[in-house]
């Protein structure tokens, strides 16, 4: 292999690497979570996820040090509101239906991303597979395997969020040091804290859960969205599409390893074509 090449691999591996751990992290503190939604709810966990990592970012980051432009102010703030809505909409979801279903229709946000990115016709292709996927996964036919609506509808939504927060995440990404990351969830748990706390109220409080919510708030969001925005500042959105397509698999591994969630042979195989056409197009689209 040529020597610019060798370098071009070289360059690639470590956001790489950082995006697989990433989403290795964020699966793993995402059934941790699960497993604590029947004492504070869905968004007792979300605001100690969120506000907790806030408060680790902040203590590490000192983002107040660099002025931000304005329109730096505002883009982070769109990026840390998609950010708390995203978290809150994603754990509602996991309330409801298994996590490995769940993450693959929210995948559908960063397809999206993909495909409305592009302009070849050759594209739909990929529409249409993950299209498929969702038909074989939603309850939209006869004989399909039960899945909460509501649940789903949950999980469109995060779908959204994903996808916005992608591309204002790209916007602040030139932020150094964890900046942008910092402020976005502060932003975000100004958001997320006042629905947790009155779900929940004095149960969020306690020690145990308070130790069970700095677990998550480091795994699915302090760790995962410093190095999603280390990743995002060095490659373009469509190798990042690429990447993230394998969310699905590793969410649907730590529910079965963690939780016992068990799917069926038809519900892998619309994950698959939902990673298949993530995957697919952000791949044809980096050749154009």
């Amino acid at each position: 292999m040529p020597a610019g090449r060798q370098g071009d691999s070289a360059t690639a591996l470590g956001p790489g690497l950082a995006i697989l751990a990433s989403m290795v992290s964020v699966n793993a503190g995402a059934a941790w979570a699960k497993g604590l939604f029947p004492v504070v709810g869905s968004e007792g966990l979300t605001a100690l996820r969120v506000g907790l990592a806030a408060l680790l970012l902040l203590a590490a980051v000192r983002p107040w040090r660099t002025r931000v432009t304005r329109i730096e102010a505002r883009n982070l703030l769109v990026y840390g509101l998609m950010l708390g809505m995203m978290n809150l909409c994603i754990y509602r979801a996991f309330e409801r239906i298994p996590l490995g279903i769940a993450v693959a229709i929210e995948v559908t946000g960063p397809l999206a991303v993909v495909i409305l990115a592009s302009r070849h016709l050759r594209d739909f292709v990929w529409v249409a597979c993950a299209g498929l996927g969702l038909w074989l996964l939603l309850p939209l036919r006869d004989g399909a395997a039960s899945l909460d609506p509501v649940g789903v509808m949950y999980a469109l939504a995060a779908a959204f969020c994903w996808a916005m927060y992608i591309v204002f995440g790209k916007r602040v990404s030139t932020l150094k040091g964890g900046q942008a990351v910092a402020w976005g969830m502060l932003a975000a748990s100004l958001f997320a804290v006042p629905f947790g706390v009155a779900h929940a109220g004095a149960a969020l409080f306690t020690p145990s859960m308070l130790m069970g919510g700095l677990a998550v708030a480091l795994l699915s969001s302090a760790l995962p969205y410093t190095l999603e925005m280390m990743a995002l500042a060095r490659l373009p959105q469509r190798v990042f599409g690429i990447l993230v397509s394998a969310g699905p698999a590793i969410a649907a591994l730590a529910g079965f390893f963690m939780l016992d969630e068990r799917l069926t042979a038809i519900q892998w195989l619309a994950i698959a074509l939902v990673i298949l056409a993530s995957g697919g197009a952000a791949a044809t689209a980096g050749k154009r």
